[in-house]
């Protein structure tokens, strides 16, 4: 058996599923994907052990508008089991595009995609402050009727409408873990999609599944840690983090300690539900396992992020 180079899990953000330029069909996602996973394939066959995390943002939300759009011929599912559908056609255009690469490269290991879900707090503060949107836009008089009917909470979104938010709660327990850790010697993981499908553990055992978005980056940086990762790699549309982004000063950084980046959070140097969950996943990963690290990068570089060419690589110091 070939020697490993590592254990890496991979966190593909929404450009690695669509492009954005494109319509937003399941036809061209996977074209998308295609292109993705020649460079996936790229870093399994370098010597690297691998599972994959991806985000599911729009694709949920517009699983859930064909459902409200149809409601007058079929019942709207639970947001939860949207997610859980969007989990499986995302993991099956992945894993068959991933091992046509792989075969490509003569390399004959499976590529499984684990449907998985992820244990959430309750009492978790974002389910009093929902904030993330999901789906489509409503007016005031829509949005009204959809509180009183649906318990839905509704929020103005930037002068577009009025659209459902659901909380982002922080992912605490894989569930299906013990299933990854014995699948990860012998096949490549495609798990925690859209950040899992969130579900709230009973005082019974039971589970049950709660309209929540988990956030991919924190689902990939758990993942990472409960498989004894190497190193956790967070692919994005961007090189390298900057700071002063977009100004006539930013500044790309190739390199973070853990003290920097704390810094820079506090600055309030990164975005909120863009750079900054990406910073904070990958910091909270390195404070987890100080003999490790996190790389940020767009995924057209992810292999030279991992010879150390580029990227932004973040160590504990």
């Amino acid at each position: 058996m070939e020697k490993s180079l590592g254990r890496i899990v991979i966190a593909l953000g929404g450009n690695a599923l669509q492009s954005g330029k494109g319509p937003a069909t399941a036809e061209a996602q996977l074209e998308v994907v295609k292109k993705t996973s020649e460079h996936i394939a790229e870093i399994s066959c370098r010597g690297y052990e691998i599972a994959v995390v991806h985000g599911n943002g729009p694709q949920v939300g517009r699983i859930l508008q064909a459902y409200e759009t149809a409601k007058e011929v079929t019942p709207v599912m639970p947001f939860d089991v949207c997610g859980a559908m969007s989990q499986g056609y995302i993991g099956y255009h992945i894993q068959q595009c991933l091992k046509y690469a792989l075969n490509l490269r003569n390399k004959n290991i499976p590529v499984v995609t684990l449907a998985t879900q992820m244990i959430v707090d309750e009492a978790d503060p974002g389910f009093q402050n929902p904030t993330k949107p999901i789906g489509q836009f409503y007016s005031q008089e829509e949005a009204k009727q959809l509180e009183q009917e649906k318990g839905y909470v509704m929020k103005e979104d930037a002068g577009r409408g009025y659209r459902r938010v659901v909380a982002s709660p922080i992912p605490k327990k894989i569930v299906e873990i013990d299933a990854v850790r014995k699948l990860w010697d012998s096949t490549i993981v495609i798990t925690c999609g859209g950040g899992g499908v969130p579900v709230v553990e009973k005082s019974t055992g039971v589970l049950e599944g709660v309209a929540a978005v988990i956030d991919k980056d924190f689902a990939a940086e758990l993942l990472a840690e409960q498989v004894e990762a190497d190193c956790l790699m967070i692919l994005t549309e961007v090189e390298k983090v900057a700071i002063n982004y977009n100004k006539p000063n930013q500044e790309d950084l190739g390199h973070m300690t853990l003290e920097e980046a704390s810094k820079y959070v506090d600055e309030g140097q990164f975005a909120p539900g863009s750079m900054l969950p990406k910073v904070q996943a990958a910091m909270k990963f390195v404070r987890a396992n100080p003999s490790k690290k996190a790389i940020i990068t767009s995924l057209d570089k992810s292999l030279e992020a991992l010879e150390g060419k580029t990227g932004t690589v973040l160590t504990f110091a």
